[in-house]
C-alpha cells in the first residue's frame, strides 16, 4: 500500500522521535511529509509505534491510502527528486 503520511506535532523532542520513526518506513517528502510503500505488517508495525509515541491530546498523524492508479497521477512541481537521507529538521 501506498501511504501519504503527515503529521503536526507540538513539542520538538517528540516530533523528532516521530521523525525517526517514519524514516524507518519511507522517505521524507517535505516537512512534516512522507510517502511511504508498505505491507500490511510493516504498516501496523510503524502505526503502532507511532501511537504510543504522540501526545493524542496535542499531536495528530494523517494518513493518506492511494491505489496504484492514483499514484501515477501524481505530479511534482520544483524540487530534489529525492531528498537526502541523512537530511536533520532543525
Amino acid at each position: 500500500m501506498f501511504v501519504i503520511i503527515s503529521y503536526d506535532i507540538s513539542e520538538d523532542k517528540r516530533r523528532n522521535r516521530i521523525f525517526k520513526i517514519l524514516k524507518d518506513y519511507g522517505q521524507w517528502i517535505q516537512y512534516s511529509v512522507f510517502e511511504c510503500d508498505l505491507d500490511k505488517e510493516d504498516y501496523l508495525k510503524m502505526r503502532d509505534r507511532l501511537e504510543r509515541t504522540i501526545d493524542k491530546d496535542e499531536d495528530s498523524i494523517r494518513f493518506y491510502f492511494l491505489c496504484a492508479n492514483c499514484q501515477d497521477k501524481i505530479e511534482k512541481i520544483g524540487g530534489p527528486d529525492k531528498l537526502f537521507q541523512d537530511s536533520i529538521i532543525i
